[in-house]
């Protein structure tokens, strides 16, 4: 029997398969819908809009703490990012490392957000900079974005408002805040501005020595299936998987073409070999086996930064049946 579900993601290479039809979810009828990941992550989590959905795993990890979320996910990760590159600073400050941050006002469009949540653990391992060292200011990335949703207020972290309702881009051109953690870069530094660079300069290197020490790059998304079906259909849940699964190995396999390049970037599979010399062969897999770290790491992260009330366990965020998945 064929079940029709509405299914939300990013579009992205590894999902691409899925939504072309070049791969399929064994006895389903995918509606694909994509849309910005805000707009995705707010109506999955606010308005139980989709079946199957593309989840902010940090926003995940809290509201599964509180009891409180409508989705459990399966171990597919569609995002994963390095996030040392994420962190943006003034030159004019003093800052050259990040332990000159203490006692700063750093920017964040949501204090929850996923990249800011794995940035932050990585100050904190690395570095010895907690998140409540630092003081925080919420708001817009730049004049264009939308307001940003504050779900929770961290325990024992200063979080405030952007003052005067402005722009983080524009009060870190401006000086109002001494840095800014952003997903991508901010529009302050795509133009230029002569006293605004990345903390880390050789970012890349030092992502991938952190990639080689942790074993994975950092996850930033779930595939989340809402409660209802993981609860009373765990063969449906792992048909899900095999089929996210088939399409991550299709872009995998293409990515490496050369007669017909699968992407825009005319190195990509020099690109690719090198990604495999520096992580490993398998660096982008799904499952929960080889994942465990990154896993946990997250859940630390969200109870060391005051998001969620427990620290959760890895068992705790899957659909059951899912814990023994092998892609």
């Amino acid at each position: 029997m064929t079940r029709e579900l509405t299914v939300a993601v990013g579009a992205y290479d590894r999902t691409l398969p899925l939504m072309a039809g070049l791969v399929k979810i064994d006895d389903v009828d995918a509606r694909f819908v994509t849309a910005p990941l805000e707009e995705i992550f707010a109506r999955a989590f606010d308005e139980r809009a989709y079946d199957v959905t593309e989840l902010s795993a940090s926003n995940y990890i809290y509201l599964t703490a509180t009891g409180d979320c409508p989705y459990v996910v399966l171990p597919v990760y569609p995002s994963r990012a390095f996030r040392h590159s994420a962190i943006y600073i003034r030159t004019d400050r003093g800052i050259s490392g990040p332990r000159d941050l203490v006692g700063r006002l750093v920017g964040v469009r949501e204090y929850s957000m996923t990249a800011a949540l794995a940035a932050r653990g990585v100050l904190d391992d690395e570095f010895g900079l907690a998140a409540r060292d630092v003081r925080w200011r919420y708001g817009p990335a730049d004049a264009k974005d939308s307001q940003p949703i504050v779900r929770v207020r961290p325990r024992g972290v200063e979080l405030e408002p952007l003052d005067g309702g402005g722009n983080l881009s524009d009060a870190l051109a401006s000086g109002e805040i001494d840095a800014m953690v952003a997903y991508k870069p901010p529009a302050c530094f795509v133009d230029g501005h002569p006293n605004v660079r990345r903390l880390f300069k050789d970012y890349r290197a030092i992502e991938q020595d952190y990639g080689r020490r942790s074993g994975s790059i950092p996850i930033m998304h779930f595939i989340g299936v809402r409660r209802e079906i993981a609860e009373t259909d765990p063969t449906l849940c792992l048909a899900i998987c095999r089929g996210f699964e088939a399409a991550r190995r299709y872009a995998a396999e293409r990515l490496s073409e050369m007669q017909a390049p699968f992407t825009l970037l005319p190195w990509g599979a020099d690109d690719l070999a090198r990604s495999k010399a520096a992580l490993g062969p398998d660096y982008w897999r799904y499952g929960v086996g080889g994942n465990e770290r990154a896993i946990a790491n997250l859940c630390r992260y969200s109870w060391q930064q005051g998001l969620a009330p427990r620290e959760l366990t890895i068992e705790e965020l899957f659909v059951p049946a899912t814990l023994d998945w092998r892609p």
